[in-house]
């Protein structure tokens, strides 16, 4: 197929323009590099059906192509509200942009959503029924009501133009808990931990995730979110001891204020994806801490 990854230049998007290549899809990266990076790409580059078109999605895109993945957006809330607006925009300009382009082109669209939805929720685990408890008009809104945005206008461009839609809620670290800490332990500095640690986060290695994306982007007839992510929830304090362990750190943990709305519980209900997609997330946590670790030894020395 000839597969468009919009934010195919950022983290997730960089693996799975990878991945898509790797099965002999034509891929076509279009990212803004407002927090993409050209070098999570520049290996994919020798590909003869890999391209990369530098454009922002909030802006319209005309390509014929066959499959969408519309990933563009910032994910760190550090990144996001530092330009709220266009954070809102991404989300919901760039969702009615990519899904205009599917409606024309016949494309099948996932859009990647987030647990994010959920907002600080009442109820754990969190399943896909749940509408979850969310502040419309906090600092993070523009992410969370933007990402909710985007699922309704995927829904509707279904319900009224029959698109051929995917939306995947993906429960991972957005806050980039996991490699702050491995640098701090690795520098044997402060791991920063935001209020008391006892705050619940779920981590899915990226190679199980960007499976999981593919599984459901392949799915026939699937038209109502799915929850992509670890089941198995850890406390910030027990991941900080988890690293220092596994790094051999001299570290000692600081605490800090707990920031506006930070969602207290992260623990997604991964049924669906079990039963529908026959996906579960096979790389532990351990061994995906050492895969990291080992990551930014390596680029640290560099």
């Amino acid at each position: 197929m000839k597969i468009l990854v919009t934010g195919g230049a950022g983290f997730l998007g960089s693996h799975l323009c990878e991945k898509l290549l790797e099965l002999k899809h034509e891929v076509i990266c279009v990212d803004n590099f407002y927090t993409g990076s050209s070098k999570n790409i520049s290996h994919l580059e020798d590909y003869d059906n890999f391209e990369v078109i530098r454009h922002d999605i909030t802006f319209p895109l005309y390509l014929e192509v066959e499959g969408i993945f519309n990933l563009a957006c910032p994910a760190s809330p550090i990144q996001y509200q530092k330009n709220p607006v266009q954070t809102f925009k991404t989300n919901v300009h760039g969702a009615i942009n990519m899904l205009g382009l599917a409606k024309r082109t016949g494309a099948r669209f996932l859009q990647a959503s987030t647990s994010e939805v959920y907002g600080d929720p009442e109820v754990s685990p969190q399943i896909e029924e749940y509408w979850g408890n969310v502040n419309p008009i906090g600092i993070r809104s523009c992410y969370d009501e933007g990402k909710r945005a985007a699922e309704t206008l995927t829904l509707d461009y279904h319900r009224q133009h029959g698109t051929d839609i995917r939306i995947a809620r993906i429960s991972v670290d957005d806050g980039r808990v996991v490699s702050n800490f491995i640098v701090q332990a690795l520098r044997d500095d402060q791991l920063t931990i935001f209020g008391d640690g006892k705050q619940t986060r779920s981590f899915c290695y990226v190679s199980d995730l960007i499976d999981g994306l593919i599984r459901l982007f392949s799915k026939d007839n699937l038209f109502l979110p799915v929850n992509l992510g670890n089941p198995e929830p850890i406390e910030m304090n027990q991941l900080a001891r988890e690293i220092i362990s596994l790094t051999n750190s001299n570290s000692a943990v600081l605490n800090l204020p707990l920031p506006e709305d930070d969602p207290k519980r992260r623990e997604p209900d991964i049924s669906k994806a079990k039963e529908i997609l026959d996906w579960n997330p096979k790389v532990t946590r351990a061994d995906g801490l050492l895969k990291t670790i080992d990551y930014f030894k390596k680029t640290l020395n560099t």
